[in-house]
C-alpha cells in the first residue's frame, strides 16, 4: 500500500467515523489504516480474511469494528480490559484498543492468526493488546469474571455467545454483539439464554454501513445476576447443546 493510498484511507475513515459521532484522532487512523495494511500483506501467505480490497476493508474491517462505539452509553477506556471473542485478523480488537486505549486480549482458536495479530501489535507498537490462542470456556476458567465489556463479530449464533460472555465478565459487564441480519428466532434464543446466564438484554441498534456495504445490529446483554446453571460448561458444549433453543 503506497503513502497517497494510506493518506486517503486515513482521511476516509476519519470521515466515516464523524457520521456515526465516533471520537478518532489522524493518529488513530492512521495506525488503523496500518493494521489494514499488514493485514493486506500478510493474507497472501496465511489465511486471515477474504476482503483484500483495501477500500472495502476500510469499511468491513476498520470502521466496522468502531461500529459498537456508536451505540455503548458508558466510554470505554484506559481503566477498562475487553475481549475480543474469535478475533481472525485482529477485528475488531486492534481498532477498538486503538479508539480507546482499553487493554484488549484478543483470542482465537487458530494458532497462526493468533501469532499474526500478536505480530501486528508489535509492529504498531501497541502495548496493550494481547492475542491468544485460547477457546472461551478455557479462558472463563483462567481468568474469570475479569472483563469489562466481551465483544464479538460475526463469530457465533448470539445464544452462544451470551454464554461464552457471562463467567469472562465482571458484574454489570456488557456483552456486545455485531451482527448482519439476526433473524427474531436467534434473538429470542438469546433472550432466553441470558436469564439462564444471569444477563439481561439492554438494547437493539441497526445502523448501515457506507457504499451500500452492509446492514448491521449491535446487540448488547449486562451481566447483573449470577449463573442459574454451573460455568463454564466443558468445551463445545455451548454450540453443540445450546442454551435457549
Amino acid at each position: 500500500m503506497n503513502i497517497e493510498l494510506r493518506r486517503d484511507l486515513e482521511q476516509r475513515l476519519l470521515e466515516y467515523v464523524k457520521d456515526y459521532r465516533i471520537p478518532l484522532t489522524e493518529n488513530q487512523a492512521r495506525l488503523m489504516v496500518a493494521h489494514l495494511d499488514l493485514v493486506i500483506d500478510k493474507n497472501k501467505v496465511v489465511n486471515l480474511t477474504r476482503i483484500t480490497e483495501p477500500a472495502e476493508g476500510l469499511v468491513l474491517h476498520c470502521l466496522d469494528s468502531l461500529m459498537p462505539l456508536a451505540f455503548i452509553s458508558s466510554q470505554i477506556g484506559s481503566q477498562d480490559v475487553v475481549l475480543d471473542v474469535g478475533t481472525g485478523a485482529g477485528f475488531p480488537g486492534i481498532p477498538l484498543a486503538i479508539a480507546t486505549g482499553a487493554h484488549a486480549v484478543l483470542i482465537d482458536s487458530v494458532g497462526k492468526k493468533v501469532n499474526a495479530v500478536n505480530d501486528f501489535a508489535t509492529v504498531l507498537g501497541l502495548n496493550n493488546v494481547e492475542a491468544l490462542h485460547v477457546r472461551a470456556e478455557e479462558l472463563a476458567l483462567e481468568r474469570p469474571e475479569s472483563f469489562s465489556y466481551v465483544f464479538a463479530r460475526a463469530v457465533a449464533q448470539s445464544n452462544v455467545l451470551v454464554e461464552y460472555a457471562a463467567p469472562l465478565l465482571k458484574k454489570n459487564g456488557l456483552l456486545v454483539l455485531e451482527k448482519a441480519n439476526p433473524t427474531e428466532d436467534e434473538i429470542a434464543a438469546a433472550n432466553r439464554a441470558a436469564k439462564i446466564c444471569g444477563m439481561k438484554f439492554v438494547s437493539r441498534e441497526t445502523c448501515e454501513l457506507p457504499n451500500g456495504l452492509g446492514h448491521r445490529e449491535i446487540l448488547q446483554y449486562q451481566k447483573v445476576a449470577k449463573f442459574k446453571i454451573k460455568l463454564p460448561r466443558q468445551n463445545g458444549m455451548a454450540k453443540n447443546q445450546p442454551l435457549g433453543i
